[in-house]
């Protein structure tokens, strides 16, 4: 296995069990990631259907693009662009709305060098085909 599909798949797997544990603990989780948790049941059933099962369907979608290799540079542009899209909507969360707490942090610095990584193996297979 090549270094593209072990990102691609490691991604995968990271937003398929985010998200399983998010449709079945929401309250749980977002104690442990936020230190809050949702107020009433709409709330926890949007984060269930956002955080838990968009978030599976990217993983799902992730491990369908890692399974053949004329969608790797599919897969990697797309860890890339969600790493950026998440990175980027941290750090403007954490602009506006002030102190965090430090896993907010861990992500972001995670989301940065996923992206840093993609980026950089995508920048290679771009020189490989020339």
């Amino acid at each position: 296995m090549n270094i593209d599909v072990l990102l691609i798949r490691v991604t995968a797997t990271i937003f398929a069990v985010y998200g399983l544990a998010f449709v079945l603990a929401p309250t749980t989780l977002a104690l442990l990631v936020t230190e809050a948790s949702p107020a009433n049941s709409a709330a926890l059933t949007d984060m269930r259907a956002t955080y838990g099962g968009m978030s599976v369907a990217v993983g799902m979608l992730l491990f369908i693009l890692a399974a053949e290799p004329k969608f790797f540079r599919l897969g990697l542009s797309a860890v890339l662009l969600l790493m950026l899209g998440m990175a980027g909507g941290r750090a403007v969360g954490i602009f506006l709305d002030g102190p965090t707490t430090q896993i907010m942090w861990v992500y972001l610095a995670l989301e940065i060098i996923v992206a840093t990584i993609a980026s950089l193996l995508l920048l290679r297979s771009r020189k490989a085909e020339r």
